[in-house]
């Protein structure tokens, strides 16, 4: 991937928080008290109550991962690209990631980080603050909240197939210094976002696309059914072959591991 020559300022004020509950739910505070800034960064050695996708928690380890919320500012994109930011995200996180493990490291829709068939790390996009953009509802403000294992190496039970870095390359690693890393390929995409890029970032999600031309099982309500994974178009849909419908929307179906 291209090198970072220009970038957005991203984690350019950088927080080290010891303890929070969430750091999302810190950044949206910031929201609404209107102290928000675009490009903050919070950074938790300590997520007391950390949120994943669909209400599920993020469980971390203190001090031994990468927790991390940053604000930024949306304005220019409207509702209906919201998708855009999604897969900016996640190619984000997935370049950095990519730095440390040279091999088998995807995208699984629409924005969990994997290594083989083993999680890495997530995503968790939280928007506020709705403004009117040309009879459109966008948004002023997006917090980013991104959980990526690091030197974590046991983790809960009912966890059904995490996986760190350390595991992956034998390595220790310090996760405050990963995080200010991670920020600076953030700010690298999301400027090639702001730019009109946006083609060009969907092309590489959808390279790095987990399970891509292959046959997974799927659940929609409780009918689970096989398809082969196809794409991910601009609007956020998954599309596949063999199934009833041709494509899903987010949380319409889930994958069955």
């Amino acid at each position: 991937m291209q090198s970072i020559t220009s970038v957005h300022h991203i984690g350019d004020s950088f927080f080290e928080l010891s303890s929070t509950d969430s750091t999302n739910n810190h950044a949206l505070k910031l929201i609404q008290e209107n102290l928000a800034a675009d490009g903050h960064t919070f950074f938790a050695h300590e997520q007391l109550s950390g949120k994943g996708q669909h209400g599920k928690q993020w469980k971390s380890e203190k001090s031994l991962n990468i927790i991390q919320s940053s604000i930024l500012d949306i304005s220019f994109l409207l509702a209906t690209k919201q998708f855009s930011l999604i897969a900016t995200m996640a190619v984000a996180v997935h370049d950095f990631f990519s730095k440390y493990v040279l091999h088998d490291s995807y995208i699984k829709w629409p924005n969990d980080i994997y290594w083989n068939e083993r999680k890495a790390g997530g995503i968790l996009i939280e928007s506020s603050t709705p403004i009117p953009q040309s009879s459109i509802k966008a948004w002023q403000w997006a917090v980013v909240g991104i959980g990526l294992n690091v030197n974590q190496v046991k983790f809960p039970e009912n966890l059904p197939n995490p996986v760190s870095l350390k595991q992956i390359t034998g390595k220790d690693y310090d996760p405050v210094l990963l995080s200010k890393e991670l920020c600076e390929k953030m700010g690298y995409w999301f400027l090639r976002l702001k730019q009109g890029d946006f083609d060009a970032i969907l092309e590489i999600y959808n390279q790095y696309l987990y399970k891509k031309g292959c046959i997974v099982k799927l659940r929609k309500g409780n009918i689970a059914f096989d398809c082969t994974i196809l794409k991910v178009d601009e609007q956020g849909f998954l599309h596949v072959s063999g199934a009833n419908t041709d494509k899903f929307s987010f949380g319409e179906v889930n994958w069955v591991v």
